[in-house]
């Protein structure tokens, strides 16, 4: 009797899979896996949060099986990573690179045997590999060349820099400091911020240990500024006060962009409008997300352009925009900051839309769950 009840699954088993039942569109999944490296941070998590969502999301939840890993800030572990995903079987790796070199003979071997790769916001220099990025030079020199100009060609500045290695520090860096260099603008203390408020937050109170705030004309941060800005305001300095700080997009800092008095629901302490003399760019946390989309797109015949680069956020203090509700629509209509009553990690990046993926919004940045 087992045996012809065995038998009878095998057939119902055959049969749906013959149809287009769920025993195909298991086998029909593609094996994908995220390899992220670096995660202390908020950008990461928020990141990992939105490759989640779109792999749940209405359009990839029935193609897509995802998997992730973690190596940490260290390549030889995520060469061994990425070796043991292609032993696993992987159709497609989603790839945060450490390196833009470093994982090259792994990545070209994953290529050999047929396994597509892409990297997001950080770039890999194999030519098989895919990459989707911003522009992070065109990021360091937009930023500093507002810097030079609130600065009126001359003063001291600090940087602070992101995580060492990434093609993405790299390259902001250096675009950065060539804007400096060549208008004589004098960078009198450097700091590694690892793209972490926290980490900036240490690394700024060890420069203050040898001068004040009255010695700094303004700031360079990869991250950071929505912190310097709470640091000075902790220091008694007045909202007016505040340097010009060129950094990053976390809704903290847009949100002290917003002139002094705006009504943002949640606003307490440093996280609120102060009028505070910004530009703030950002990798979009989304990029992930598109890369995953793309790479079943690749997976499914599509033809994709080996580089894809997104376009470059940039907010100031004239297009600063609060959002009422952080809907995908309004976000269309062109809000790029959160009320902290919506977001209340000030840390949080805010550059979350993009046309390209409608599937992923507020909710997917915040808790990975994906847009209806």
């Amino acid at each position: 009797m087992k045996r012809v009840h065995a038998l009878a699954l095998a057939a119902a088993l055959s049969a749906a899979s013959a149809l287009g039942g769920p025993a195909a569109q298991a086998q029909d999944k593609h094996n994908v896996f995220l390899s992220m490296s670096y995660i202390g941070n908020d950008w990461q998590a928020e990141a990992a949060n939105m490759i989640k969502a779109m792999a749940g999301s209405q359009t990839l939840r029935d193609k897509v099986d995802l998997k992730v890993q973690v190596a940490g800030p260290s390549a030889q572990r995520q060469i061994q990573q990425i070796n043991a995903m292609v032993q696993a079987g992987a159709d497609a790796i989603v790839v945060y690179p450490i390196s833009p070199t470093a994982l090259n003979q792994v990545v070209k071997n994953a290529c050999a045997k047929g396994v597509t790769v892409i990297a997001y916001d950080a770039e890999i220099t194999e030519p098989c590999a895919y990459n989707v990025t911003i522009d992070q030079s065109e990021a360091g020199r937009v930023t500093a060349e507002w810097l030079v100009e609130e600065l009126g060609g001359k003063g001291d500045i600090v940087m602070v820099t992101g995580v060492p290695g990434t093609s993405v520090d790299t390259a902001r860096t250096n675009a950065a400091r060539k804007v400096f260099d060549e208008a004589g603008i004098n960078v009198v203390g450097t700091a590694v911020g690892m793209w972490s408020q926290a980490v900036a937050r240490n690394e700024l109170s060890k420069l203050l240990a040898t001068r004040n705030w009255d010695e700094i004309d303004g700031l360079w941060m990869q991250v950071g500024c929505y912190t310097a800005n709470a640091m000075q305001l902790e220091a008694g300095r007045t909202a007016e006060d505040l340097l010009p700080c060129a950094g990053e997009g976390s809704n903290g800092g847009r949100i002290q962009m917003l002139p002094t008095g705006t009504e943002a629901e949640g606003s307490s302490g440093a996280y609120a409008p102060q009028g505070a003399r910004r530009i703030s760019y950002a990798s979009p946390p989304y990029s992930g997300a598109y890369a995953l989309k793309l790479a079943v797109d690749i997976l499914e015949g599509a033809e994709v352009e080996k580089h894809t680069t997104l376009p470059l956020p940039i907010v100031t203090n004239d297009t600063v925009k609060l959002c009422e509700e952080g809907t995908w629509e309004e976000m269309k209509a062109g809000c790029n900051a959160f009320k902290p009553s919506l977001v209340q990690n000030p840390g949080w990046f805010a550059s979350i839309f993009s046309e390209e993926t409608p599937e992923v919004g507020l909710q997917a940045a915040l808790v990975g769950e994906p847009e209806n």
